[in-house]
């Protein structure tokens, strides 16, 4: 009988992971002041009257209740209901309310009691697109958004039908309103500045309701066609318009340079400089002599270059010199021998 031999392939080596400390993933433990703050309340069955209609009930439901425990009875209702995280219970008997609860599993009476349910996590609520007219007579469509808790479980059920549906509509009149109180332009540069008003205005009229608003924000502000096409333009030309001022400011600046420059070159010594350069760059011509011409005969500064090369180059013409201690001439025939020795 032939034996199988079984052969195992090696793994492909992995990388090793980094070593984090404590282990892989580190967790942060919860705190007790970031966890849900606790609305718990208690203000007693002592003030509901119900009469004997009432407490005959009271005790109906209770009896009913004790047999709605029993996991397997189930013609009677359970009187216990589940509070999830992130909600608060309030429990009224015979439409009056007189206790909340935290999260957890609560007992209500069946017959006599009722539990309602608050949501008071963090809500976003989106802001139907509306068009508003600005105060230059542009109208605009706003696309918004608003984030919202409840603080207080009682007001915002027992005080007002349907909190975010009045959220909702004082937003956009709100956001109406404060917009049609400005321009375009401060409204298409300042949406931050738009958002805050609004949301100071309605945490005044949320405070009431229960509610506290995180924040509020313009998502978009959608122009016509036209608008856009005009806008454009209008940043356009402000462009050529800065351009022109900006040429303007370097052309202005490029001639008081210049002046001052001229200002320099003008004084004795740079005038000097530049004979010196002349007569530089005329010795390195092909076919040009140069002269150097005596202090006393130049009057100090020497000849100018210009006519001493005109001098010798041109026929029976005379240059003529005035120094300080007097004044000599000298014709073409006196500088070509000059400049043969």
């Amino acid at each position: 009988m032939a034996s199988m031999v079984t052969r195992t392939m090696p793994l492909p080596h992995l990388p090793r992971l980094p070593d984090v400390p404590g282990g892989l993933i580190t967790v942060q433990p919860l705190k007790q002041s970031e966890m849900q703050p606790s609305y718990a309340q208690d203000l007693g069955v002592g003030e509901i009257e119900h009469g004997v209609y009432g407490s005959l009930m009271n005790g109906l439901g209770s009896l009913v209740g004790t047999f709605g425990q029993i996991p397997c009875c189930i013609c009677c209702p359970n009187p216990f209901r589940e509070v999830n995280q992130g909600q608060v219970g309030l429990v009224s008997r015979f439409g009056k309310f007189y206790k909340a609860v935290d999260p957890g599993l609560v007992k209500v009476n069946p017959f006599s009691e009722e539990l309602k349910k608050v949501d008071v996590k963090i809500q976003v609520s989106q802001i139907p697109t509306q068009t508003v007219m600005t105060k230059d007579g542009v109208s605009v469509q706003v696309d918004s958004v608003v984030y919202w808790h409840v603080n207080n479980p009682y007001r915002a059920v027992f005080g007002i039908s349907d909190v975010r549906s009045a959220l909702i509509e004082r937003a956009q009149t709100t956001l109406r309103d404060v917009i049609g109180s400005r321009a375009l332009q401060s409204v298409v540069s300042d949406r931050e500045g738009v958002a805050i008003h609004v949301e100071d205005i309605l945490e005044r009229v949320a405070k009431q309701w229960g509610i506290s608003i995180e924040s509020l924000l313009l998502k978009d502000i959608i122009f016509s066609r036209e608008l856009q096409e005009s806008l454009s333009s209008a940043a356009t030309q402000t462009r050529i318009g800065q351009s022109k001022v900006i040429a303007a400011r370097a052309e202005v600046d490029s001639a008081k340079l210049m002046r001052q420059a001229a200002d320099i070159l003008a004084s004795p010594a740079a005038m000097a400089i530049r004979e010196l350069d002349a007569l530089q760059v005329m010795a390195k011509s092909a076919g040009t002599k140069v002269l150097f011409v005596p202090m006393s005969l130049s009057g100090g500064r020497g000849a100018p270059p210009t006519a001493l090369q005109s001098a010798v180059e041109g026929g029976g013409q005379s240059y003529n010199t005035t120094g300080g201690e007097g004044s000599s001439t000298m014709n073409a025939a006196t500088l070509q021998q000059m400049a043969n020795m």
